[in-house]
């Protein structure tokens, strides 16, 4: 059973940071690409980052480009999530998920075969 588990989200101030994790089960982490994605309230979902299974490979959105890191542990099957420089309008559920084909992270949660249960991030002063 494939289990993606997100955690580290919480309530920062603007300008914060949070790292988020995911810790993946049930598949070979070591050979799948993986995304972020996150969805803010009352709106649809945002591809936030991708990276190929090795890590030699990452795409950001414009939204967080220069702001956030995606990296990977394969060893120790977990995803990362490095938050810097929050905004206000980086409040969302944040999702690691599985894509159904790598690339850019799609905006539909059909483009992806699997998604954890979510971790909030509430940016506020």
């Amino acid at each position: 059973e494939v289990q993606l588990v997100e955690s580290g989200g919480g309530l920062v101030q603007p300008g914060g940071s949070l790292r988020l994790s995911c810790a993946a089960s049930g598949f070979v982490f070591r050979n799948s690409g993986m995304n972020w994605i996150r969805q803010a309230p009352g709106k649809g979902l945002e591809g936030v980052s991708s990276i190929s299974s090795g890590g030699a490979w990452k795409y950001y959105s414009d939204s967080v480009k220069g702001r956030f890191t995606i990296s990977r542990d394969n060893a120790k099957n977990t995803l990362y999530l490095q938050l810097n420089s929050l905004k206000t309008e980086d409040t969302a559920m944040y999702y690691c998920a599985l894509p159904k084909n790598f690339g850019k992270p799609g905006t539909s949660w059909t483009d992806y075969n699997y998604w954890g249960q979510g971790t909030q991030v509430t940016v506020s002063s």
